[in-house]
């Protein structure tokens, strides 16, 4: 049985499957996306058509663009840094604030 739950956990944490203590807490993000405000808006709603309005994407979304950011898949000179100080936490928890808004 435990090597059952070893394989089972293994196998959440390989496809991507976080724990219930990792989950996401969308009033952190809410916290957090005071860095976000400048460009994307208060409500997620950015009034620059050069910069995204994140307000209702999909977390998935949120969370790839992130870490294709902070990992340097994507380029761009004022998030790649920006993106570089979040911790995978930090990027959960803005993905849950920012698909919740509408």
């Amino acid at each position: 049985m435990k090597r059952q739950l070893v394989v089972l956990l293994a196998a959440c944490s390989v496809m991507g499957f976080h724990s219930i203590s990792q989950a996401a807490d969308a009033a952190a993000g809410k916290e957090k996306s005071a860095m976000c405000v400048g460009c994307h808006g208060p409500a997620g709603v950015s009034m620059n058509p050069e910069w995204p309005n994140l307000a209702g994407q999909k977390d998935k979304y949120v969370i790839n663009q992130l870490k294709a950011f902070r990992g340097g898949e994507r380029k761009n000179p004022l998030m790649t840094p920006i993106a570089a100080a979040l911790s995978d936490q930090d990027i959960e928890n803005l993905a849950a604030y920012y698909s919740g808004l509408k």
